[in-house]
């Protein structure tokens, strides 16, 4: 491993701390390991950072920064469904871009422990995933369609990463994007029947709840709105 020299201190300490956190396979990293990578003093860090662990938050929050801009960096095409491929799409090129990174973000998982980078995450994925459902489209909640979606897109990446980059197939990324969003989508296959999907009344319930959590409307009180978005949510969440 080497840290290219021409960066600054601070640049040099994140991306060193990056590197050692995604390939030390859960055993602790120590100070000395990465201020000498980063070829710095123990003094520079803390001058920077605090401490080790402030450093370690500065690497999450700056990894996250990207992953925003990337998932946000492009005008919504007026169909969520597709803005949701190519977040998804998104997703798994910043994996591949910055694997060390991505592992730090995303790889690092603890049992019973879930990081709140993984909440951002979903948030990000459930905004565009309310509209959706404003829209009729999806026929389970943004919430459960956002967690199931972004799961299936960690998991994905995580393969991709853990792969020759001469071997990856990315066809498997577009496959399982597709099928995720059918999933969670209105649209049934011809023929599929009544059985395959929500009814019409459930889907209707969605659009609604998504629709006015977004707008909260002045002609019903607090109370009323939140009686309301439970008897939806109560709806939405049946199976009839």
């Amino acid at each position: 491993m080497s840290i290219d020299g021409q960066l600054p201190p601070k640049a040099r300490l994140l991306r060193a701390a990056a590197e050692l956190l995604a390939k030390s396979g859960g055993a602790p990293v120590s100070t000395r390991q990465i201020t000498k990578l980063a070829e710095v003093t123990a003094p520079t860090l803390y001058h920077h950072f605090g401490d080790k662990e402030g450093l370690f938050d500065a690497v999450v929050a700056a990894g996250f920064e990207e992953y925003v801009a990337g998932e946000r960096d492009f005008a919504p095409s007026g169909q969520p469904l597709e803005d949701i491929r190519r977040m998804w799409d998104n997703h798994v090129q910043f994996g591949l871009n910055q694997p060390e990174l991505y592992l730090v973000m995303f790889g690092n998982i603890r049992p019973e422990s879930r990081p709140a980078i993984v909440a951002d995450a979903e948030g990000l994925m459930e905004e565009m995933l309310n509209k959706a459902a404003a829209a009729g489209q999806i026929n389970v909640p943004p919430r459960e369609a956002a967690r199931s979606i972004l799961a299936a897109n960690v998991g994905v990446t995580l393969m991709l990463i853990a792969e020759p980059a001469t071997e990856r197939n990315l066809e498997l990324s577009t496959l399982t994007r597709d099928a995720m969003i059918f999933a969670v989508s209105t649209d049934q296959a011809p023929g599929a029947g009544a059985d395959s999907g929500r009814s019409s009344v459930v889907v209707a319930a969605i659009a609604l709840n998504a629709a006015l959590q977004a707008s909260n409307p002045d002609q019903l009180s607090s109370s009323e709105l939140k009686l309301f978005l439970e008897w939806l949510h109560r709806i939405s969440s049946s199976n009839t």
